[in-house]
């Protein structure tokens, strides 16, 4: 799915389903893209002919720098917020409730969003340069959509870090240690490696006891469909503030 900016794209080779996004203001992710990845991931979720999913995105620094800042500046009430911030809890729901396992294959940085993104996945595999954060306390909301995925993979501890410290980077081989990560590596074409590896082993696997194993990878979060929408319309509250709206302005001239 072509945009005016960015995409989403997706293939299917042996099993294999890959799903790239794309937005040239460093993998940023507007509604648009959102709700696009959305439906690509339920789409390919039931399609028989797919094994395994891997998620990717386009260029080489940055794996996704989370919320369009352009698009956050745009909202005037607490509807049009809650209908921005949801499209980030569609993205994490239709990840977790995919009969597929899901590789995330992260080439740089990823922040807020991206690291939701990361989280929901079942697998994730990285180079050395994909440091991670938490930005939304600094730009006064909070990571309240992708907390909840966040959470469950690293732990209160290692989220509430990332979290509360809203500025800190937290390098690959932290976000390894604390789960975050499946595996790290020293190259994109190592991770390229990695991925294509294990993509093939699963897209042999039964289909049928993957399934079964996702089930029990996200048992206990049946409760989302509700859950997440609740945060979203935090979120959608609090980016009408006139600290967030300072914080962002102030961020954007920086850049």
């Amino acid at each position: 799915m072509q945009h005016k900016e960015g995409y989403v794209t997706h293939s299917l080779d042996h099993g294999i389903a890959t799903i790239e996004f794309f937005h040239p203001a460093s993998n940023s992710l507007p509604a648009a893209i959102l709700n696009d990845l959305a439906k690509t991931i339920n789409d390919i979720g039931i399609d028989d002919r797919v094994k395994v999913i891997v998620l990717k995105s386009g260029g080489d620094k940055v794996f996704c720098s989370g919320a369009s800042f352009d698009e956050l500046m745009a909202i005037q009430t607490e509807a049009e917020g809650l209908k921005f911030f949801s499209g980030f809890a569609h993205v994490i729901n239709a990840m977790r409730r995919c009969h597929k396992l899901i590789i995330a294959r992260v080439q740089g940085k990823a922040v807020g969003g991206g690291v939701g993104l990361i989280a929901a996945a079942d697998y994730a595999i990285a180079n050395d340069a994909s440091a991670i954060k938490l930005s939304e306390l600094a730009v006064g909301i909070g990571p309240f959509v992708v907390g909840p995925a966040v959470e469950k993979k690293v732990g209160p501890s290692a989220f509430s870090q990332l979290a509360i410290d809203a500025t800190e980077w937290r390098s690959a081989e932290w976000a390894k240690r604390n789960r975050l990560y499946a595996e790290v590596h020293s190259s994109t074409h190592e991770v390229d490696d990695a991925v294509a590896k294990l993509a093939n082993k699963l897209a042999h696997s039964n289909p049928a006891a993957m399934s079964e194993l996702k089930k029990i990878f996200w048992k206990g979060t049946e409760d989302w469909d509700k859950l997440l929408p609740e945060r979203a319309a935090i979120s959608g509250r609090l980016v009408l503030s006139d600290f967030t709206r300072n914080a962002i302005n102030q961020f954007k001239k920086k850049n």
